[in-house]
């Protein structure tokens, strides 16, 4: 494309046909208010791809010969991936400090460690946050719990892999935890392999149920402000998966300003010392029907 040639628009039928792609293959949400960024980021990435137009380009999403690559370009262009470690501490304390204990007391361990998956970690601040805080509070990695963390996009997952960070993801880092697990060089903190070793990283869409299957049972599911980009039907999808996935007794941790009013009833609330967290209710305690509302509301459908 030629600095003549005018900028790539979206037309009305295409910015749904987009949309309705993203929703369905990876659950992301976009609407009229998000319409504008949506056009910017990916006539820039038109443009620098040589794809012609928004029509061309949607096409090599769904029938280019590099199409699964040219998408998870797309997912990377349209997701925020900010973060930084220990954020909303509290939360993670409580984990640490009450979480895991009480599941090793009760004999959540008697199966062997408490099972952790951290869901949508980006590029690995929350998990390796929280073997960080383990070890500080005497727990042992593999003996006591064990660690997935999972996310959509390849780009920031190889990021956390390596374990270099810059400065920002250290707002809420105390010195002394910078200073013991992380080296530094040039201007980047390199992550200790004491800790980078406790967590297993894998690619993982939250609306791909066959591959959600493959995890096995969890104790515990952080998925900390990540539905905030999803629509009702797909969070409901979402949930209904992390109620598979967990153990009776276990436990969600969603973000501070993320509520499961309005989108199911399968969990409680559970109250720790200065945290909420929601648990899967025990063996006994469940309704025999609580997923019965979701599927005539039409999630089933929506995972065709």
């Amino acid at each position: 494309m030629t600095e003549r040639d005018p900028k790539p628009t979206l037309t009305d039928a295409e910015f749904r046909l987009l949309t309705s792609i993203l929703r369905e293959r990876v659950g992301l949400h976009f609407d009229e208010s998000t319409r504008f960024l949506v056009e910017r980021r990916i006539a820039r990435r038109i443009e620098e791809g040589d794809f012609g137009s928004f029509a061309s380009y949607l096409y090599q999403i769904r029938h280019g010969q590099n199409a699964d690559e040219e998408f998870a370009n797309l997912v990377d262009l349209l997701t925020t991936h900010e973060t930084f470690f220990f954020r909303e501490r509290a939360q993670l304390d409580a984990l640490v400090r009450e979480v895991i204990p009480e599941m090793i007391a009760r004999g959540a361990g008697g199966r062997g460690p408490v099972q952790i998956w951290s869901a949508g970690c980006a590029s690995g601040e929350e998990p390796y946050s929280i073997v960080m805080l383990a070890l500080e509070a005497g727990l042992v990695p593999g003996r006591d719990f064990r660690i997935v963390a999972s996310d959509i996009s390849r780009s920031v997952l190889a990021r956390a892999r390596n374990g270099l960070y810059r400065d920002a993801s250290f707002r809420d880092a105390e010195a002394s935890l910078k200073i013991r697990y992380f080296s530094r060089k040039d201007g980047v903190s390199k992550l200790s392999d004491e800790v980078r070793r406790h967590v297993d990283f894998m690619h993982l869409n939250l609306v791909d149920e066959p591959k959600l299957a493959l995890l096995g049972t969890m104790d515990v599911i952080l998925c900390r402000n990540v539905t905030i980009y999803f629509d009702l039907a797909t969070k409901k999808r979402v949930m209904k998966s992390f109620h598979e996935r967990l153990r009776p007794g276990g436990c969600l941790f969603l973000g501070h300003s993320e509520s499961l009013a309005n989108v199911t009833t399968a969990f409680e609330l559970k109250h720790l010392k200065r945290e909420l967290v929601y648990r899967r209710p025990v063996l006994g305690e469940e309704r025999d029907d609580i997923w019965h509302g979701l599927a005539r509301a039409g999630v089933d459908q929506a995972g065709d």
